[in-house]
């Protein structure tokens, strides 16, 4: 069932986008690109062969940057080459560096800057992540398109009609768990999702669902885990006498709250904050982390190595 009262969109440049979406016209951050991560078993030579693989096709690498885990013996790298200097097309491209790569063991992705990825959002009742989330888009900090809510409440229908955001809403209980999941697979497909972002959605996925979107679903929760699970977080931890809260987002896994961790942070807190101050300090700090860890997956500067992310700096 979708609510669509309020939504409307025109057309820009031949694609669709929302009226409240403003154009950013910063050449500079816009210049087109191709991103490539890649993890390898550390070796020498591995910056000097691969930016020669791309200096005899003739780009311009705007950015190199690297990592090596030397606990682990592994190598990692992203690196960012003008796209207007492609020679030839984008299959030749991955063709020659899947050649390249196999005799190093590179494992690698890659990413054009000219296609604007596309982020689901899925909520429950709190609205405090999803509100952040779209005043961000809407200034242009996220380099997105967001084409639809997701939620198993009416409770955000508001919020997402502010933003002239289309807005599905799909309830769930024990009897049609599985059917409801379906539906929300159908919606990212018809939409071509390129990420799931849990904001504050407080349903557990199928293990299934979690691993059709691998490193495709960000969720984020409070750092008490595992000390305070379940309902009102805050509260107990104001019994306890916490003395910091935090908020950790990570990839989703059939692991609840355990997948790679994408970003954390915290805030010291005393004996003087009543239970309620505690939950708004948590809500400005999940507000934070998670637009952070969007940002950075948005961005390609993600590497999932086993359950640790290797992540570079913006």
């Amino acid at each position: 069932m979708c609510h669509k009262d309020h939504i409307r969109s025109f057309v820009i440049s031949g694609k669709f986008r929302n009226p409240l979406r403003i154009e950013r016209y910063d050449v500079t951050m816009n210049k087109p690109c191709i991103i490539f991560l890649i993890q390898c078993p550390d070796r020498k030579g591995l910056v000097s062969s691969i930016s020669t693989f791309f200096y005899e096709r003739g780009f311009n690498i705007l950015s190199c940057q690297q990592y090596s885990d030397l606990e682990n013996g592994m190598y990692f790298m992203r690196i960012k080459v003008a796209l207007e200097d492609l020679p030839t097309t984008r299959r030749q491209l991955e063709d020659e560096f899947s050649d390249f790569g196999k005799p190093m063991g590179l494992i690698w992705s890659v990413h054009y800057s000219d296609r604007v990825q596309r982020m689901a959002v899925l909520v429950s009742k709190t609205s405090h992540c999803l509100y952040d989330l779209l005043l961000r888009w809407k200034e242009n900090e996220l380099d997105c398109d967001i084409p639809l809510i997701i939620s198993n409440h009416l409770v955000l229908e508001e919020a997402a009609g502010q933003f002239r955001m289309p807005f599905y809403y799909l309830p769930v209980d024990q009897a049609n768990r599985t059917d409801q999941e379906d539906s929300i697979r159908k919606l990212l497909k018809q939409h071509h999702i390129d990420l799931v972002v849990l904001a504050r959605y407080m349903q557990i996925l199928s293990p299934d669902f979690v691993k059709e979107y691998a490193g495709k679903v960000i969720n984020i929760h409070h750092a008490f885990l595992p000390a305070f699970q379940g309902g009102n977080p805050y509260g107990r931890a104001y019994e306890r006498g916490v003395k910091m809260i935090g908020a950790t987002a990570h990839y989703a896994t059939e692991d609840l709250d355990e997948g790679p961790i994408i970003e954390q942070d915290v805030e010291r807190v005393n004996h003087e904050c009543t239970s309620d101050q505690l939950k708004q300090i948590g809500r400005d700090v999940e507000r934070i982390v998670l637009s952070r860890a969007v940002q950075a997956h948005l961005e390609r500067r993600i590497i999932v190595t086993g359950r640790r992310t290797v992540i570079f700096s913006s």
